[in-house]
């Protein structure tokens, strides 16, 4: 759908000493804009200088530049208070002034990303992310989160202002009535001829690479291009029977004994070269066995019963529930682009269809998984 179809339409700016960005940018969207993008609410990333700049010109009783805009144009109310701006904090909890040190920009990456991660995790939204104003890393952070992030509805946009109100304290949006304000060089200039264009900036998206843990819960900039970054490799598969474990793209995936049991299978008829196989494939039924005995011992109950319940083979239904519990926690643990290329996959035509794995052989090994060297948090069923 377009962006202007969602019903959560999100504004997302980086601002720093110069608010004018917010109604800059609002006024592209929704007057100039066609078809308009009239945002249902607004989301602030900045200082706290910033953010006392965007409480006195934008949100005030007078100037109150932001109401101003919505009545001047007879936009909708949208939702942008105290609340919708977000301040970035150091890594004690205090308010940053400004960006100067490492740890700054290292702080300010991963609260910026998260924010992004937060607003597009919602199916509802759409995101016009704009990145005009804040210093030139917090625009860089923010492009870089929605290029991570980003989905097929987000846009990424730039805000340029045509001479002589760029950059102009009292300028903050092209007025449908004449006034006159002092600019940079102390000329009079009015702002009803002021021309404001909003520039997209294409960008790929990477979301779909993604492991599936970072795109719920709370990641940092660093351990979010990590990921992608791996995604882009070529597959590599460790498989770790006794840990009940396997790494693939680099990330921790804990399965089931019956799901890694029927993976496992899976691998290792693809390592020694085997076609793919069927339910009544010619000892399948053992060789998935012989997997599942090495995870959970010979002494256990749970093994008594799975070989009483495969003495006369594998059922249909048995080699369907164990391919689809195993890649559903492939996809949930991985993301649905990077647990591709893991996936056990489907070879010919129905009814005859086989099925195994479509990694290279040497791609795969086995072997005890570090859990102090893993790249991933641990994921997956337990069922």
């Amino acid at each position: 759908m377009e962006p202007t179809s969602y019903p959560r339409r999100i504004l997302l700016a980086v601002t720093g000493l110069s608010p004018q960005i917010v109604t800059e940018t609002l006024y592209a969207l929704a007057v100039e804009r066609d078809p308009a993008f009239v945002p249902t609410e607004v989301h602030l990333l900045t200082t706290a200088e910033g953010a006392e700049r965007a409480r006195l010109s934008l949100l005030s009783e007078d100037p109150g530049w932001f109401a101003r805009l919505l009545r001047d144009y007879s936009l909708p109310p949208i939702a942008f208070g105290p609340e919708h701006v977000l301040v970035l904090r150091d890594a004690g909890g205090r308010e940053l002034d400004d960006i100067r040190t490492p740890s700054d920009n290292e702080r300010a990456a991963d609260i910026i990303t998260e924010r992004v991660r937060a607003l597009t995790d919602d199916p509802d939204s759409a995101l016009s992310v704009s990145i005009a104003g804040g210093r030139k890393t917090m625009g860089y952070y923010l492009g870089y989160a929605l290029s991570l992030f980003g989905r097929p509805q987000d846009r990424l946009s730039h805000v340029l202002v045509s001479e002589p109100f760029e950059s102009s304290w009292d300028f903050f949006y092209p007025t449908p009535y004449e006034r006159i304000i002092a600019t940079r060089n102390d000329k009079l200039a009015d702002t009803a001829k002021a021309r404001v264009t909003l520039a997209e900036i294409p960008f790929v998206r990477l979301r779909d690479g993604l492991p599936g843990r970072l795109l719920r819960g709370q990641s940092t900039f660093g351990e979010t291009v990590a990921a992608a970054q791996r995604a882009l490799e070529p597959p590599a598969l460790v498989i770790d029977l006794a840990g009940q474990r396997i790494r693939a793209g680099g990330e921790l995936v804990t399965l089931a004994p019956a799901q890694l049991a029927f993976y496992s299978l899976m691998a290792r008829r693809r390592q020694k070269g085997l076609h793919a196989a069927r339910f009544d494939t010619d000892g399948l039924a053992a060789q998935y066995l012989h997997e599942y005995r090495q995870i959970i011992g010979e002494m256990s109950g749970e093994l008594e019963r799975t070989e009483m319940a495969l003495a006369k083979g594998m059922t249909q239904d048995d080699f369907d529930q164990r391919k689809s519990r195993a890649n559903g926690a492939l996809e949930q643990a991985l993301g649905h682009q990077l647990a591709a290329a893991y996936l056990i996959q489907g070879d010919g035509a129905r009814p005859r269809t086989r099925y195994g794995l479509r990694l290279d052989p040497e791609s795969i090994r086995y072997a005890p998984i570090d859990l102090g060297t893993s790249t991933g948090a641990p994921t997956g069923g337990r069922r």
